[in-house]
């Protein structure tokens, strides 16, 4: 089945990144059902190494903004919800359960370029996963990776196994803000058929 022309409109014809946000909470419950939704997608051994933390409150906010880049700042503590998208590099530890039908641990335990590798590759197609995901529940998004990584790592995942891999902010996104869509490259300037 082809989603429909609306579907697809949502998704990715019409969906854009955004920087400014209307004054709307995002409810617990629709968070929830994002997770649920992104942890479908298929993973590398279904090892699913995402981690998400949704910093909401003005103290969170606070926590937060000493990592932010200078131009992430203002669009961050404006946004509803901000998500660290983190990779959990002790996912491998995990693949009993995930992937019981072969002994997956084994491949990564001990292999640190494999563990760094799969959490990094994984946790950042989780993300997009995520993204379209808050698209297909009626959330707008506005992805960053201008952030120091340390400090969000001090501050939020201290004494784990978790390491930042970007920021995406959520919300319901103020349409009258947004810069006229970018270029994108055409079939021919991005892909080819062997």
């Amino acid at each position: 089945m082809i989603l429909s022309d609306e579907a697809l409109d949502q998704l990715f014809r019409e969906a854009r990144t955004h920087s400014a946000w209307q004054p709307k909470p995002v409810d617990d419950a629709v968070l929830k059902q994002l997770v649920e939704l992104t942890l479908l997608g298929p993973t590398s051994a279904n090892s699913s190494p995402a981690r998400f933390v949704f910093v909401k409150s003005p103290s969170a906010k606070e926590k937060l903004r000493p990592a932010l880049s200078a131009g992430n700042v203002d669009k961050t503590v404006a946004a509803p919800v901000t998500v660290i998208l983190g990779m959990d590099m002790a996912f491998y530890e995990h693949l009993p359960k995930l992937f019981p039908h072969a002994d997956a641990r084994s491949w990564f335990a001990g292999n640190d370029k494999a563990i760094a590798d799969t959490a990094f590759r994984n946790s950042t197609l989780q993300g997009g996963y995520l993204i379209l995901a808050a698209r297909a529940l009626g959330l707008d998004a506005g992805p960053m990776s201008g952030f120091d990584a340390a400090k969000v790592d001090e501050a939020f995942f201290a004494g784990t196994t978790i390491r930042s891999n970007f920021l995406i902010n959520l919300g319901y996104g103020d349409a009258s803000k947004l810069f006229p869509r970018s270029p994108r490259f055409s079939f021919a300037e991005a892909a080819w058929v062997e």
